[in-house]
């Protein structure tokens, strides 16, 4: 993709932009700042995280950091001034249409990464999850999401004066309408939209046109309309300089009506102007059961007795008894896309023949019902825990012998990553994410059939793998085996990242190895 010279000015040194040539600017740029990268996202594990996105946004900008300037960009939820009581405010964010003004504020993560936070008591200081109370969104996420897109088009137009951002780097509908306040403002900066999973697409009437300021003219096929409805993903689909997901699979699936959510059709467009990508999410090297310090003993490859250790222990936090048959386990938000009504299907033949099932999550209330009651009418053999506590679910991938993963679509998963370098072979349904890491027969098993045949077929598989003690070790070294960290997804950003460019791509390089 090439772009025209007033998208590159953000990536050209004062040499450039008056004059000089650009073999003067990029020995210039050597040993000067890195390119400048704001990551925007919704959650971020540091402070808040409701699933995969946050454990993303706290680490790939911590592997991008050794080339690029990152600074994340979230919004000031409680959970953020709580810990940072004091935070400098570094500018104004001025109103606009019923976006009201924030300050916006700048600190450090305890690693040094500068992290932008919106601050309004009104929009982001509330009880509840970052999208919602008690089961329901908040009224005004059209608002509340609307601002972070526009602070982040505002951090590109240079509203901090000491940091301009080169490139955006946005993160689901929460952030996708900011390359359109970019396009809207006559600003060129370029842009990079991840889609973590495209179900989820920020829908919301046309009225809300403007509240947010979003020109009429906008509203139709080519820009924000989805059936009749303002769609912030659309937007982000239709403006960003490029798409990316977190997988290879889902990215070539999202371009099918099965998977593509009413949007396949754009995105295949995007994917015939070379303009969509899948590069696969990695896992952070703390799970890592040699030393992860939720064990109940931290133990290596072949050291079965150390898993053997944690698997009691997680028979005794759910109330089962001693069991020589295998323990399958789940963890996972109790929704339909997790294929959970599938699992609860399997439970009854799982006891039947020999097994124990634990489940930790939440979710839809029918499913955190139906578990209850499955624990109810199996006790000793099916454990249940609603709600989630990172103790519970390092020992869980520790102490199991089989995950649980039956995903209707997974655009990357992370539970079957962090449950093959804890020796736990996944069981899941053949799909995005999931069929990109896990090898069916050698990490784990895979079933091709969204479907109670489907998953029962599998299960079966890993009932005569755990009565051999020789594959079943050989599968856990397998998997203990596998690679899932994040260079090789900083790797294929940076490549991302300098393609996106165009023509500024050699001065680029040059400011990544300065």
């Amino acid at each position: 993709m090439t772009f025209p010279a007033s998208a590159r000015l953000a990536w050209q040194s004062p040499a450039v932009s008056s004059g000089g040539s650009p073999r003067e600017a990029v020995e210039g740029l050597r040993g000067s700042l890195k390119p400048r990268i704001l990551y925007a996202t919704p959650e971020m594990a540091d402070f808040v995280k409701t699933g995969g996105l946050g454990e993303v946004a706290a680490s790939l900008p911590r592997a991008l950091r050794q080339h690029y300037d990152v600074r994340i960009l979230i919004p000031g939820y409680r959970q953020v001034v709580e810990r940072h009581p004091e935070i400098a405010v570094v500018a104004h964010l001025p109103g606009d249409a019923e976006m009201p003004p924030c300050d916006l504020g700048l600190i450090e993560t305890g690693d040094g990464l500068p992290v932008y936070v919106i601050l309004n008591s009104a929009l982001y200081e509330r009880d509840g999850s970052p999208y919602g109370d008690q089961g329901a969104d908040f009224p005004d996420n059209d608002l509340r999401f609307g601002r972070l897109s526009l602070a982040a088009a505002e951090l590109a137009q240079g509203i901090d004066p000491d940091w301009r951002a080169d490139l955006l780097h946005l993160n689901d509908w929460q952030t996708a309408l900011a390359p359109a306040y970019l396009a809207w403002r006559g600003l060129r900066t370029p842009s990079v939209l991840t889609i973590h999973n495209l179900a989820y697409q920020g829908l919301f009437p046309w009225e809300t046109l403007g509240r947010l300021g979003v020109p009429e003219s906008a509203f139709h096929i080519d820009g924000v309309e989805f059936y009749g409805k303002l769609s912030f993903l659309k937007a982000g689909l239709y403006y960003a300089s490029h798409v990316t997901t977190v997988s290879e699979t889902y990215a070539h699936e999202i371009t099918t009506p099965e998977f593509g959510c009413g949007l396949d059709g754009l995105l295949r467009t995007r994917a015939h102007q070379g303009r969509l990508a899948g590069i696969l999410n990695g896992i952070d090297e703390s799970w890592d059961p040699r030393t992860d310090p939720h064990l109940a003993t931290r133990f290596e490859p072949d050291d079965w007795k150390g898993k053997r250790a944690n698997a009691d222990a997680v028979r005794t936090r759910f109330g089962l008894g001693v069991s020589r048959g295998p323990l399958f386990a789940i963890v996972s938000r109790l929704v339909h896309q997790k294929g959970v009504d599938l699992t609860l299907a399997a439970a009854e033949s799982i006891v039947a023949e020999g097994g124990q099932l634990v489940v930790t999550g939440q979710g839809e209330p029918r499913f955190e019902a139906a578990f209850l009651d499955l624990a109810r009418r199996h006790p000793g053999s099916v454990g249940v825990r609603v709600g989630f506590e990172e103790t519970d679910a390092h020992r869980m991938f520790a102490g199991s012998d089989f995950l649980l993963m039956p995903s209707r679509f997974e655009p990357c998963g992370l539970a079957q990553m962090y449950a093959q370098r804890y020796g736990s072979l996944p069981i899941v349904h053949r799909t995005g994410g999931l069929a990109d890491t896990v090898e069916d027969g050698v990490t784990g098993f895979l079933f091709g059939e969204s479907s109670l045949k489907g998953l029962s077929s599998a299960i079966r598989r890993a009932f005569d793998v755990f009565a051999s003690k020789r594959r079943l070790g050989a599968m856990r070294r397998n998997a203990m085996a596998r690679e899932f960290g994040w260079d090789q997804a900083a790797d294929g950003y940076s490549s991302l990242y300098t393609r996106v460019v165009g023509n500024g791509g050699e001065l680029m390089r040059a400011r990544a190895v300065a």
